[in-house]
């Protein structure tokens, strides 16, 4: 296949582009300055610009565009950066895909499309959507690639949990902490914690553009979902350090802001729709998913 990937700098859009090229199809990467490789091509959302080239005989587009949702603390300005990162690219890209009459549109989305209050409810992806802000922005993400659905276009939603891999996320700011000691679960420690590991982010998404029977959200999760407290003691484990503390919800607050109701609450997604297509996770378990992101190369 020709497939076009914007967001491919990221964490997940590395992994996905070297994956796709040892499989022997040929990528090409949407950049938002001048393109200094033939695999490149410009193109600025902000202004509705892409490169007509760049959709020329694709197969699929995959849009993995979006500021990172923990990266600093939020206020009313990151909050919109986090929206207009996410959703205008989409609105451009399903434009652009719907109009070139590319056969496929593999569109990011999370896991808190769900909301963070969905409790010990088993969640797949027939469930509703929640509140709060990341629902919100969930919904009018995946809201987004509209013009591509009206056109006949397939469009695959990955509603991704937290990715777990050693070359960044959230292990990276983790690792330190754990390594001192300082590791420990966030508050009751009851609540759900989506998770999956890179490898297996990028195998679903794979997954997706080579099995056309797929369409519409797929939930990006580790098949068997652990509690704070449970993925706590796993990485306790996989980094063979103490985590005895417990962070009070009060305290995440005073930290993080608004940020800590996502970082406290998370739904128990489970992957339906991925299982019953077929796809064989490579860290199926929790303790897997972290032996692989922080043990031994």
């Amino acid at each position: 296949m020709k497939v076009v990937i914007a967001g491919s700098s990221g964490l997940i859009g590395t992994a996905l582009v070297a994956a796709l090229r040892r499989d022997g199809h040929q990528v090409c990467r949407l950049v938002r300055r001048p393109a200094a490789a033939p695999d490149e091509y410009t193109w600025d959302p902000a202004r509705a610009q892409l490169d007509e080239r760049a959709l020329r005989g694709a197969d699929a587009v995959v849009n993995l565009c979006g500021a990172g949702i923990g990266d600093r603390r939020w206020n009313g300005g990151y909050k919109q950066l986090l929206r207009d990162s996410r959703i205008t690219p989409t609105d451009v890209l399903a434009a652009a895909v719907a109009a070139a009459g590319v056969p496929t549109l593999v569109n990011g989305s999370g896991a808190h499309f769900y909301g963070n209050d969905t409790g010990d409810a088993i969640i797949d992806e027939t469930s509703p959507a929640g509140t709060g802000f990341l629902a919100t922005l969930c919904r009018d993400w995946e809201a987004a690639t509209e013009p591509a659905v009206e056109a006949g276009v397939r469009v695959v939603l990955v509603r991704t949990a937290v990715v777990l891999s050693r070359n960044g996320g959230m292990l990276s700011k983790l690792h330190p902490l754990y390594w001192l000691g300082l590791g420990g679960r966030l508050g009751s420690g009851r609540q759900y914690f989506p998770w999956i590991s890179l490898d297996d982010e990028v195998g679903a998404i794979v997954f997706a553009l080579t099995h056309p029977e797929i369409s519409g959200p797929i939930n990006a999760t580790g098949p068997a979902p652990v509690t704070n407290a449970e993925f706590n003691r796993a990485l306790g484990r996989a980094l063979n350090r103490p985590a005895p503390f417990i962070v009070p919800g009060f305290a995440l607050h005073a930290l993080v802001g608004e940020l800590a109701d996502s970082i406290m609450h998370g739904p128990r997604a489970i992957p339906a729709v991925l299982e019953d297509a077929g796809y064989t996770f490579a860290h199926p378990t929790i303790g897997a998913a972290l032996s692989a992101a922080v043990g031994p190369q």
